[in-house]
């Protein structure tokens, strides 16, 4: 930490910081560890508490600062950007939305060439439902299971979460199909052998429990707070043959995938499919505010009413998304992701097979892997295991190092680094996840 910023920053004590947060914001605004860590400075893949203490990040602000903390090409083509114009809102035409827009067009796969841009993936996951009922005509709409769209009514909807869904409410005539989480099938198969069965319910569940016309899927390449379930490779070519015959579109929710982080730019490409519409969010600014919905013309030129998105497009956010993927393309960071994920991936399954009693699976593509803590996989117990996951996290911050968690019973290891991360970090990651969960089976 700067000696500046450090003076700054110890006017007040992590205690009082966390007594604040406790008094002040809502109380499911949750924090991760027993006793939560004031961060207040980041470079690169390292940030720093209150207290001075250092910690490797492998988790990225749920996946969102996907180029490393304070990167400074991006920051330098912010602050130049805040120098010239910040905010005018989507009523006047600027030349960095233009520019982003162009380069979105460019590198999302097949026909999809005009935006929409939103403050949120949130909102970009409302505009694409909006889209597919205003361009399809129908109404009815079907999700997976274990998926999450964000917070707003709509989006809890699509959320296939209890411990995400406030209010009973619908305002959407949403249809959860079964996930395709081949560790916990929902049919009790093993694949290959299951012939992908969850996705060829699909057909049935829209015959029996919509009107038989719908006006699209929507669904995340690899589920995020689900857990990083990851379909197997067939399944998603599957799933659009059947929405599109009865009438729907299909919708790939990028908000975690996308921009490289599974080795390809966008998640949906690791199943040669093309969308209809894409949405994005999270890592495309780097911690930015900033969604997209990126749609074909057809789709995008079905809406005939006036729409507008304050705060969609701003500027700065617009500038910093601008250098993300000049920097993704210049330093080929696609390729840095599948080659740092396959060696991050290795040394997970090599610690599985250490702890082969608390690690049921582990699974993800590139740099979005996950670990599934369960009772005890050698004996055939495959209850969930947040318990393990709270320790877990208590062992790797007190090493240096931080995680993220997800799953439905929140007991999913998540990790997922910056795309540009080295060897090295990594491998320095991997031996604080052995070290931590030797210590947890010593305890």
């Amino acid at each position: 930490m700067t000696d500046r910023n450090k003076a700054s920053a110890t006017r007040r004590t992590s205690a009082e910081i966390r007594a604040g947060h406790k008094k002040h914001l809502f109380g499911a605004v949750a924090n991760f560890y027993q006793e939560p860590t004031v961060l207040v400075e980041g470079h690169g893949t390292t940030l720093t508490d209150l207290d001075g203490n250092d910690y490797l990040d492998f988790f990225g602000g749920i996946l969102t600062v996907s180029l490393g903390h304070s990167n400074e090409e991006i920051n330098q083509a912010v602050i130049a950007q805040i120098g010239r114009l910040t905010h005018v809102s989507t009523l006047y035409p600027t030349v960095p939305i233009v520019e982003l827009a162009e380069k979105l067009s460019r590198v999302t796969p097949g026909a999809l060439d005009k935006c929409f841009f939103t403050a949120s993936g949130t909102e970009a996951d409302e505009t694409a439902v909006m889209m597919a009922q205003v361009y399809t005509g129908n109404q009815e709409l079907v999700a997976l299971r274990y998926g999450y769209s964000g917070r707003s009514l709509l989006a809890q909807s699509l959320t296939a979460h209890s411990s995400y869904r406030a209010v009973p409410t619908q305002v959407a005539a949403i249809k959860h199909a079964p996930a395709p989480y081949c560790y916990r099938c929902p049919f009790k198969l093993e694949y290959p052998s299951c012939g992908v069965a969850c996705a060829k319910d699909l057909d049935e569940l829209i015959q029996t429990t919509t009107t038989g016309r719908i006006a699209g899927m929507l669904v995340e390449p690899i589920q995020g707070v689900g857990g990083f379930v990851t379909p197997p490779k067939e399944y998603f070519k599957i799933a659009q043959e059947i929405v599109k015959k009865y009438g729907g579109v299909f919708i790939a929710d990028e908000v975690q995938t996308g921009f490289g982080r599974t080795g390809k730019m966008w998640g949906i490409e690791q199943y040669d499919v093309e969308p209809d519409m894409m949405t994005m969010a999270k890592g495309i600014a780097n911690g930015f505010p900033l969604g997209a919905l990126v749609a074909t013309t057809p789709i995008a030129d079905s809406l005939k009413k006036g729409s507008i998105s304050t705060f969609g497009g701003n500027p700065v956010s617009c500038t910093a998304a601008g250098k993300v993927l000049e920097i993704i393309e210049r330093d080929n960071l696609t390729a840095n992701a599948e080659a740092m994920g396959a060696i991050l991936r290795a040394g997970l399954e090599a610690i599985q097979k250490k702890h082969p009693r608390i690690i049921g699976d582990v699974r993800g593509m590139g740099l979005m892997q996950a670990i599934e803590l369960v009772k005890n996989e050698e004996a055939g117990d495959r209850t969930p295991n947040p318990e393990a996951t709270v320790a877990l996290f208590e062992a790797t911050r007190e090493r240096g190092l931080l995680i993220g968690k997800g799953g439905l019973h929140g007991n999913i290891v998540r990790i997922a680094p910056a795309l540009n991360i080295g060897e090295d970090q990594i491998k320095d990651g991997l031996r604080i996840l052995e070290e931590s969960f030797a210590a947890m089976e010593q305890a």
